[in-house]
């Protein structure tokens, strides 16, 4: 009885971090993403001239930020930008400019 108790334990808390792996805390969400206002504004609204991120599809945003990441898509700075995230952050940062208003 006692393993088995312990077993659900263990099983519990793996489930509990796994969760909190794939859930990033929104304020550090949108802390990474303010590294982005310099160029593609505040929560993603650009002045002329630049690519707003508020409001397009989050895939849309995963994918050209991997293809940034992995060279397949040239740039000036975005491939160095997007390797000092993960792909999970990534896909974080992405869903957090995906909910912003254009």
């Amino acid at each position: 009885m006692k393993l088995r108790v312990c077993v659900a334990a263990a099983v519990w808390l793996c489930s509990v971090q796994v969760a909190q792996a794939q859930s990033p805390d929104p304020l550090q969400v949108r802390s990474w993403a303010a590294s982005c206002s310099n160029c593609h504004g505040t929560n993603g609204v650009a002045q002329s001239g630049m690519e707003s991120l508020a409001g397009v599809p989050a895939a849309d945003i995963t994918k050209k930020m991997l293809d940034f990441k992995a060279g397949r898509k040239p740039a000036t700075i975005m491939h160095q930008l997007s390797k000092g995230y993960s792909d999970e952050q990534i896909a974080a940062i992405a869903g957090f400019f995906a909910a912003q208003k254009k």
